[in-house]
Protein backbone atom coordinates (compact mmCIF):
# COMPACT_ATOMS: atom_id res chain seq x y z
CA UNK A 1 0.00 0.00 0.00
CA UNK A 2 1.17 3.51 -0.70
CA UNK A 3 1.19 6.44 1.67
CA UNK A 4 -2.15 8.22 2.12
CA UNK A 5 -2.97 11.08 -0.19
CA UNK A 6 -3.70 14.44 1.43
CA UNK A 7 -7.09 14.58 3.15
CA UNK A 8 -9.83 16.62 1.50
CA UNK A 9 -10.07 18.89 4.52
CA UNK A 10 -7.90 19.62 7.50
CA UNK A 11 -8.96 18.09 10.78
CA UNK A 12 -9.63 20.31 13.75
CA UNK A 13 -6.51 20.93 15.79
CA UNK A 14 -6.00 17.94 18.09
CA UNK A 15 -3.05 16.10 19.58
CA UNK A 16 -3.75 13.04 17.41
CA UNK A 17 -5.81 12.71 14.22
CA UNK A 18 -9.25 11.23 14.63
CA UNK A 19 -10.04 8.00 12.77
CA UNK A 20 -12.07 8.37 9.56
CA UNK A 21 -15.83 8.22 10.11
CA UNK A 22 -16.31 4.77 8.56
CA UNK A 23 -13.28 3.14 10.18
CA UNK A 24 -14.20 -0.35 11.36
CA UNK A 25 -16.83 -0.84 8.65
CA UNK A 26 -16.16 -3.92 6.49
CA UNK A 27 -17.53 -3.90 2.92
CA UNK A 28 -17.44 -6.74 0.40
CA UNK A 29 -17.62 -5.38 -3.14
CA UNK A 30 -18.80 -8.16 -5.46
CA UNK A 31 -20.11 -5.79 -8.15
CA UNK A 32 -18.82 -4.68 -11.56
CA UNK A 33 -19.41 -1.80 -13.98
CA UNK A 34 -20.13 0.77 -12.44
CA UNK A 35 -22.79 1.77 -9.92
CA UNK A 36 -22.09 -0.87 -7.27
CA UNK A 37 -18.30 -0.55 -7.31
CA UNK A 38 -18.47 3.25 -7.23
CA UNK A 39 -20.74 3.12 -4.18
CA UNK A 40 -18.12 0.91 -2.48
CA UNK A 41 -15.42 3.40 -3.47
CA UNK A 42 -17.33 6.19 -1.77
CA UNK A 43 -17.50 4.16 1.43
CA UNK A 44 -13.81 3.33 1.22
CA UNK A 45 -12.94 7.01 0.80
CA UNK A 46 -14.14 7.63 4.34
CA UNK A 47 -12.33 4.74 5.97
CA UNK A 48 -14.35 1.58 5.31
CA UNK A 49 -12.27 -1.55 4.77
CA UNK A 50 -13.45 -2.47 1.27
CA UNK A 51 -12.55 -5.91 -0.06
CA UNK A 52 -12.98 -6.10 -3.82
CA UNK A 53 -13.88 -9.64 -4.91
CA UNK A 54 -13.12 -10.49 -8.55
CA UNK A 55 -13.26 -13.69 -10.57
CA UNK A 56 -9.84 -15.37 -10.82
CA UNK A 57 -9.75 -15.32 -14.63
CA UNK A 58 -12.31 -12.61 -15.47
CA UNK A 59 -11.31 -9.43 -13.65
CA UNK A 60 -13.63 -6.47 -13.16
CA UNK A 61 -14.24 -5.12 -16.70
CA UNK A 62 -13.32 -1.61 -15.55
CA UNK A 63 -9.69 -2.77 -15.54
CA UNK A 64 -9.90 -2.80 -19.33
CA UNK A 65 -12.41 -0.01 -19.83
CA UNK A 66 -11.18 3.12 -21.58
CA UNK A 67 -7.57 4.25 -22.05
CA UNK A 68 -4.66 2.41 -20.41
CA UNK A 69 -1.05 3.29 -19.67
CA UNK A 70 1.63 0.60 -19.87
CA UNK A 71 -1.16 -1.97 -20.06
CA UNK A 72 -2.75 -0.76 -16.81
CA UNK A 73 -6.35 0.49 -17.03
CA UNK A 74 -6.66 4.02 -15.70
CA UNK A 75 -10.39 3.84 -14.91
CA UNK A 76 -9.64 1.01 -12.48
CA UNK A 77 -7.12 3.19 -10.65
CA UNK A 78 -10.01 5.52 -9.79
CA UNK A 79 -12.77 2.95 -9.25
CA UNK A 80 -10.55 0.53 -7.32
CA UNK A 81 -8.99 3.06 -4.96
CA UNK A 82 -9.04 2.34 -1.23
CA UNK A 83 -9.98 -1.31 -1.92
CA UNK A 84 -8.11 -4.52 -1.18
CA UNK A 85 -8.27 -6.79 -4.23
CA UNK A 86 -8.88 -10.52 -3.88
CA UNK A 87 -10.04 -13.27 -6.23
CA UNK A 88 -12.80 -15.82 -5.58
CA UNK A 89 -14.82 -17.95 -7.95
CA UNK A 90 -18.17 -17.77 -6.19
CA UNK A 91 -19.61 -20.53 -8.36
CA UNK A 92 -17.27 -23.09 -6.76
CA UNK A 93 -17.83 -24.68 -3.39
CA UNK A 94 -14.49 -23.35 -2.14
CA UNK A 95 -15.27 -19.81 -3.26
CA UNK A 96 -18.76 -19.98 -1.78
CA UNK A 97 -17.47 -21.16 1.59
CA UNK A 98 -14.83 -18.46 1.72
CA UNK A 99 -17.36 -15.74 0.89
CA UNK A 100 -19.62 -16.92 3.70
CA UNK A 101 -16.64 -16.76 6.06
CA UNK A 102 -15.91 -13.22 4.89
CA UNK A 103 -19.59 -12.33 5.18
CA UNK A 104 -19.60 -13.35 8.82
CA UNK A 105 -17.55 -10.23 9.55
CA UNK A 106 -18.96 -7.96 6.85
CA UNK A 107 -21.20 -5.00 7.59
CA UNK A 108 -22.09 -4.47 3.92
CA UNK A 109 -22.12 -6.65 0.80
CA UNK A 110 -22.64 -4.96 -2.58
CA UNK A 111 -23.54 -7.05 -5.64
CA UNK A 112 -25.00 -6.48 -9.09
CA UNK A 113 -25.54 -9.94 -10.54
CA UNK A 114 -28.82 -10.63 -12.30
CA UNK A 115 -31.54 -11.58 -9.80
CA UNK A 116 -31.24 -15.21 -8.80
CA UNK A 117 -27.52 -15.57 -9.50
CA UNK A 118 -26.36 -15.45 -5.89
CA UNK A 119 -29.20 -17.80 -4.96
CA UNK A 120 -28.03 -20.24 -7.65
CA UNK A 121 -24.62 -20.31 -5.96
CA UNK A 122 -26.08 -20.79 -2.48
CA UNK A 123 -25.21 -17.21 -1.55
CA UNK A 124 -28.66 -15.60 -1.42
CA UNK A 125 -30.01 -13.47 1.38
CA UNK A 126 -31.03 -16.51 3.41
CA UNK A 127 -27.49 -17.88 3.47
CA UNK A 128 -25.78 -14.50 3.92
CA UNK A 129 -28.06 -13.38 6.73
CA UNK A 130 -27.63 -16.74 8.43
CA UNK A 131 -23.86 -16.25 8.31
CA UNK A 132 -24.29 -12.70 9.66
CA UNK A 133 -27.72 -11.41 10.71
CA UNK A 134 -26.30 -7.86 10.92
CA UNK A 135 -25.03 -7.60 7.36
CA UNK A 136 -26.61 -5.25 4.81
CA UNK A 137 -26.91 -6.67 1.30
CA UNK A 138 -27.08 -3.97 -1.39
CA UNK A 139 -28.40 -5.40 -4.66
CA UNK A 140 -27.83 -2.99 -7.56
CA UNK A 141 -29.39 -4.01 -10.88
CA UNK A 142 -30.75 -2.32 -13.95
CA UNK A 143 -34.42 -3.01 -13.19
CA UNK A 144 -34.62 -4.21 -9.59
CA UNK A 145 -35.22 -7.61 -8.03
CA UNK A 146 -38.79 -8.13 -9.30
CA UNK A 147 -41.11 -7.07 -12.10
CA UNK A 148 -41.35 -8.01 -15.78
CA UNK A 149 -37.90 -6.61 -16.69
CA UNK A 150 -35.97 -7.81 -13.63
CA UNK A 151 -34.11 -10.59 -15.45
CA UNK A 152 -33.04 -8.40 -18.37
CA UNK A 153 -29.41 -7.27 -18.54
CA UNK A 154 -29.36 -3.67 -17.41
CA UNK A 155 -26.85 -0.87 -17.89
CA UNK A 156 -26.80 2.86 -17.24
CA UNK A 157 -27.41 3.65 -20.90
CA UNK A 158 -30.77 1.89 -20.72
CA UNK A 159 -31.69 3.90 -17.63
CA UNK A 160 -30.72 7.13 -19.37
CA UNK A 161 -33.06 6.14 -22.21
CA UNK A 162 -35.98 4.81 -20.14
CA UNK A 163 -36.00 7.55 -17.47
CA UNK A 164 -36.82 10.34 -19.89
CA UNK A 165 -33.34 11.87 -19.67
CA UNK A 166 -32.44 11.19 -23.32
CA UNK A 167 -35.85 12.32 -24.57
CA UNK A 168 -35.39 15.71 -22.89
CA UNK A 169 -31.74 16.12 -23.93
CA UNK A 170 -30.57 17.45 -27.28
CA UNK A 171 -31.52 20.14 -29.74
CA UNK A 172 -35.15 20.80 -30.72
CA UNK A 173 -35.99 18.60 -33.68
CA UNK A 174 -32.82 16.58 -33.18
CA UNK A 175 -32.46 13.03 -31.87
CA UNK A 176 -32.62 12.09 -28.19
CA UNK A 177 -29.12 12.42 -26.73
CA UNK A 178 -27.26 10.11 -24.36
CA UNK A 179 -24.45 11.41 -22.11
CA UNK A 180 -20.85 10.49 -23.06
CA UNK A 181 -20.13 9.15 -19.57
CA UNK A 182 -21.78 6.94 -16.94
CA UNK A 183 -24.39 9.38 -15.70
CA UNK A 184 -27.11 6.96 -14.56
CA UNK A 185 -24.56 4.63 -12.98
CA UNK A 186 -22.95 7.48 -11.06
CA UNK A 187 -26.29 8.75 -9.77
CA UNK A 188 -27.18 5.18 -8.77
CA UNK A 189 -23.84 4.88 -6.94
CA UNK A 190 -24.63 7.97 -4.87
CA UNK A 191 -28.06 6.57 -4.12
CA UNK A 192 -26.60 3.18 -3.17
CA UNK A 193 -24.09 4.71 -0.76
CA UNK A 194 -26.94 6.70 0.82
CA UNK A 195 -29.13 3.60 1.00
CA UNK A 196 -26.37 1.58 2.65
CA UNK A 197 -25.79 4.20 5.32
CA UNK A 198 -29.55 4.43 5.88
CA UNK A 199 -29.78 0.66 6.32
CA UNK A 200 -26.82 0.70 8.71
CA UNK A 201 -28.52 3.33 10.80
CA UNK A 202 -31.64 1.18 10.76
CA UNK A 203 -29.52 -1.70 12.02
CA UNK A 204 -28.56 0.40 15.01
CA UNK A 205 -32.28 0.46 15.89
CA UNK A 206 -33.32 -3.11 15.03
CA UNK A 207 -30.04 -4.98 15.50
CA UNK A 208 -30.56 -6.63 12.11
CA UNK A 209 -29.32 -6.07 8.61
CA UNK A 210 -31.58 -5.93 5.57
CA UNK A 211 -31.64 -5.98 1.77
CA UNK A 212 -31.25 -2.80 -0.29
CA UNK A 213 -32.95 -3.25 -3.68
CA UNK A 214 -31.76 -0.47 -5.99
CA UNK A 215 -32.82 -0.31 -9.65
CA UNK A 216 -30.58 1.92 -11.76
CA UNK A 217 -33.62 3.18 -13.70
CA UNK A 218 -34.97 4.93 -10.59
CA UNK A 219 -32.39 7.38 -9.14
CA UNK A 220 -31.92 9.18 -12.47
CA UNK A 221 -35.68 9.59 -12.70
CA UNK A 222 -35.58 11.28 -9.30
CA UNK A 223 -32.98 13.85 -10.37
CA UNK A 224 -35.03 14.74 -13.46
CA UNK A 225 -37.30 16.69 -11.15
CA UNK A 226 -41.06 17.16 -11.37
CA UNK A 227 -41.61 15.70 -14.84
CA UNK A 228 -44.03 12.99 -13.60
CA UNK A 229 -45.93 15.60 -11.62
CA UNK A 230 -46.13 17.95 -14.60
CA UNK A 231 -47.53 15.20 -16.79
CA UNK A 232 -49.90 13.91 -14.11
CA UNK A 233 -51.42 17.31 -13.40
CA UNK A 234 -51.03 19.15 -16.71
CA UNK A 235 -50.37 16.55 -19.39
CA UNK A 236 -47.10 18.38 -20.03
CA UNK A 237 -44.17 16.46 -21.56
CA UNK A 238 -40.83 18.28 -21.39
CA UNK A 239 -39.47 18.76 -24.92
CA UNK A 240 -35.87 18.96 -26.05
CA UNK A 241 -34.67 22.55 -25.80
CA UNK A 242 -30.91 22.25 -26.30
CA UNK A 243 -29.08 24.55 -23.88
CA UNK A 244 -32.19 26.59 -23.28
CA UNK A 245 -34.62 26.16 -20.40
CA UNK A 246 -38.41 26.35 -20.42
CA UNK A 247 -38.20 27.88 -16.94
CA UNK A 248 -35.95 30.92 -17.43
CA UNK A 249 -33.91 32.91 -19.95
CA UNK A 250 -31.34 33.96 -20.94
CA UNK A 251 -29.81 30.54 -20.27
CA UNK A 252 -27.40 29.28 -22.88
CA UNK A 253 -23.78 29.00 -23.98
CA UNK A 254 -22.31 31.92 -25.90
CA UNK A 255 -19.12 32.23 -27.96
CA UNK A 256 -16.65 34.99 -27.12
CA UNK A 257 -14.60 37.13 -29.49
CA UNK A 258 -11.53 34.97 -28.84
CA UNK A 259 -13.30 31.68 -29.54
CA UNK A 260 -14.11 30.55 -26.01
CA UNK A 261 -17.53 29.54 -24.73
CA UNK A 262 -19.31 30.93 -21.67
CA UNK A 263 -22.42 29.67 -19.89
CA UNK A 264 -24.92 32.14 -18.48
CA UNK A 265 -27.69 31.38 -16.00
CA UNK A 266 -30.47 33.72 -14.88
CA UNK A 267 -32.58 31.54 -12.62
CA UNK A 268 -33.09 34.52 -10.27
CA UNK A 269 -35.04 37.55 -11.47
CA UNK A 270 -32.47 39.97 -10.08
CA UNK A 271 -29.69 38.23 -12.01
CA UNK A 272 -31.68 38.43 -15.25
CA UNK A 273 -32.12 42.17 -14.74
CA UNK A 274 -28.39 42.68 -14.05
CA UNK A 275 -27.45 40.77 -17.19
CA UNK A 276 -29.68 42.87 -19.43
CA UNK A 277 -28.36 46.10 -17.95
CA UNK A 278 -24.80 44.84 -18.44
CA UNK A 279 -25.31 43.99 -22.12
CA UNK A 280 -26.91 47.36 -22.82
CA UNK A 281 -30.55 46.30 -23.12
CA UNK A 282 -32.14 47.62 -19.91
CA UNK A 283 -35.39 48.42 -21.73
CA UNK A 284 -36.14 44.70 -21.99
CA UNK A 285 -36.52 44.50 -18.22
CA UNK A 286 -39.58 46.78 -18.51
CA UNK A 287 -41.44 44.36 -20.78
CA UNK A 288 -44.39 42.66 -19.01
CA UNK A 289 -43.11 39.21 -19.98
CA UNK A 290 -39.71 39.83 -18.37
CA UNK A 291 -41.05 39.60 -14.82
CA UNK A 292 -41.25 35.78 -14.77
CA UNK A 293 -38.86 33.00 -15.76
CA UNK A 294 -41.45 31.43 -18.00
CA UNK A 295 -42.15 34.75 -19.68
CA UNK A 296 -38.47 35.29 -20.36
CA UNK A 297 -38.15 31.73 -21.68
CA UNK A 298 -40.91 32.52 -24.18
CA UNK A 299 -38.76 35.34 -25.55
CA UNK A 300 -35.44 33.49 -25.49
CA UNK A 301 -34.60 34.46 -29.08
CA UNK A 302 -34.60 38.16 -28.18
CA UNK A 303 -32.62 37.65 -24.99
CA UNK A 304 -30.09 35.29 -26.58
CA UNK A 305 -29.48 37.76 -29.36
CA UNK A 306 -28.80 40.52 -26.84
CA UNK A 307 -26.54 38.48 -24.58
CA UNK A 308 -24.84 36.53 -27.36
CA UNK A 309 -24.16 39.66 -29.35
CA UNK A 310 -22.54 41.41 -26.38
CA UNK A 311 -20.42 38.41 -25.38
CA UNK A 312 -19.37 37.92 -29.00
CA UNK A 313 -17.78 41.37 -28.99
CA UNK A 314 -15.67 40.63 -25.90
CA UNK A 315 -12.92 38.21 -25.01
CA UNK A 316 -13.50 35.56 -22.37
CA UNK A 317 -11.46 37.51 -19.84
CA UNK A 318 -13.33 40.77 -20.56
CA UNK A 319 -16.77 39.15 -20.36
CA UNK A 320 -15.96 37.23 -17.18
CA UNK A 321 -14.66 40.36 -15.48
CA UNK A 322 -17.70 42.42 -16.49
CA UNK A 323 -20.17 39.78 -15.32
CA UNK A 324 -18.35 39.38 -12.02
CA UNK A 325 -18.36 43.14 -11.45
CA UNK A 326 -22.10 43.21 -12.21
CA UNK A 327 -22.69 40.28 -9.83
CA UNK A 328 -24.23 38.26 -12.65
CA UNK A 329 -23.85 34.48 -13.00
CA UNK A 330 -21.42 33.24 -15.64
CA UNK A 331 -18.90 30.41 -16.00
CA UNK A 332 -16.46 29.30 -18.67
CA UNK A 333 -17.17 26.05 -20.49
CA UNK A 334 -14.20 23.89 -19.43
CA UNK A 335 -12.65 20.73 -20.69
CA UNK A 336 -10.57 18.64 -18.29
CA UNK A 337 -7.42 20.64 -19.03
CA UNK A 338 -9.12 23.77 -17.71
CA UNK A 339 -10.42 21.95 -14.64
CA UNK A 340 -6.90 20.93 -13.65
CA UNK A 341 -5.68 24.54 -13.89
CA UNK A 342 -8.63 26.32 -12.29
CA UNK A 343 -7.74 28.15 -9.03
CA UNK A 344 -11.10 27.40 -7.37
CA UNK A 345 -10.70 23.66 -7.90
CA UNK A 346 -7.12 23.98 -6.67
CA UNK A 347 -8.24 25.81 -3.53
CA UNK A 348 -10.82 23.12 -2.79
CA UNK A 349 -8.36 20.29 -3.42
CA UNK A 350 -10.81 18.76 -5.88
CA UNK A 351 -8.04 17.03 -7.81
CA UNK A 352 -5.41 15.25 -5.73
CA UNK A 353 -2.17 13.50 -6.58
CA UNK A 354 -2.01 9.88 -5.44
CA UNK A 355 1.22 7.86 -5.39
CA UNK A 356 1.00 4.52 -7.20
CA UNK A 357 3.65 1.77 -7.37
CA UNK A 358 2.63 0.73 -10.90
CA UNK A 359 2.31 4.08 -12.68
CA UNK A 360 3.84 6.66 -10.36
CA UNK A 361 1.95 9.81 -9.28
CA UNK A 362 -1.67 9.91 -10.47
CA UNK A 363 -4.04 12.86 -10.45
CA UNK A 364 -7.70 12.02 -9.84
CA UNK A 365 -10.85 13.39 -8.22
CA UNK A 366 -10.63 13.72 -4.45
CA UNK A 367 -13.29 12.45 -2.05
CA UNK A 368 -16.77 13.88 -2.54
CA UNK A 369 -17.03 16.31 0.35
CA UNK A 370 -15.10 17.87 3.19
CA UNK A 371 -15.65 16.98 6.85
CA UNK A 372 -14.12 19.34 9.40
CA UNK A 373 -13.35 16.71 12.05
CA UNK A 374 -12.98 13.35 10.31
CA UNK A 375 -12.12 13.94 6.65
CA UNK A 376 -11.85 11.21 4.08
CA UNK A 377 -8.72 10.44 2.09
CA UNK A 378 -7.42 8.40 -0.83
CA UNK A 379 -5.04 5.91 0.75
CA UNK A 380 -4.09 4.11 -2.46
CA UNK A 381 -5.20 3.79 -6.08
CA UNK A 382 -6.68 0.63 -7.60
CA UNK A 383 -4.57 -2.42 -6.77
CA UNK A 384 -3.46 -5.19 -9.16
CA UNK A 385 -5.84 -8.09 -9.76
CA UNK A 386 -5.84 -10.35 -6.70
CA UNK A 387 -3.02 -8.45 -5.00
CA UNK A 388 -4.44 -8.89 -1.50
CA UNK A 389 -5.91 -12.40 -1.73
CA UNK A 390 -3.29 -14.10 0.42
CA UNK A 391 -3.32 -11.36 3.07
CA UNK A 392 -7.12 -11.32 3.39
CA UNK A 393 -7.36 -15.11 3.59
CA UNK A 394 -4.58 -15.17 6.17
CA UNK A 395 -6.79 -12.87 8.29
CA UNK A 396 -9.43 -15.61 8.10
CA UNK A 397 -6.90 -18.05 9.55
CA UNK A 398 -6.09 -19.97 6.37
CA UNK A 399 -2.60 -21.42 6.13
CA UNK A 400 -0.33 -21.03 3.13
CA UNK A 401 -0.99 -24.64 2.20
CA UNK A 402 -4.76 -24.16 2.37
CA UNK A 403 -4.57 -21.10 0.16
CA UNK A 404 -2.39 -22.96 -2.34
CA UNK A 405 -4.84 -25.86 -2.45
CA UNK A 406 -7.79 -23.50 -3.07
CA UNK A 407 -5.86 -21.76 -5.82
CA UNK A 408 -4.92 -24.99 -7.55
CA UNK A 409 -8.56 -26.09 -7.33
CA UNK A 410 -9.74 -22.96 -9.15
CA UNK A 411 -11.50 -21.28 -6.22
CA UNK A 412 -8.98 -18.40 -6.18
Amino acid sequence: MTAPAPAHAASASTDAPLPPPLAGLRVLDLATLFAGPLAATMLGDFGADVIKVEHPTRPDPSRGHGPAKDGVGLWWKLLGRNKRAITLDLSTSGGRDLLLRLAADADVIIENFRPGTLEKWGLGWEELSTANPRTVLARVTGFGQFGPYSHRPGFGTLAEAMSGFAAATGEPGGPPTLPPFGLADSIAALATAYAVMTALNGRAVTGRGQVVDLAIIEPILTVLGPQPLWYDQLGYVQPRTGNRSRNNAPRNTYRTADGSWLAVSTSAQSIAERVMRLVGRPELTEEPWFSTGGGRAGHADVLDEAVGGWIGRHTREEAMAAFEKAEAAIAPVYDIRDVLEDPQYQALGTIVEVPDPELGPLRMQNVLFRLSETPGAIRWAGRPHGADTDAVLAELGLSTAEVAALRSGGAL
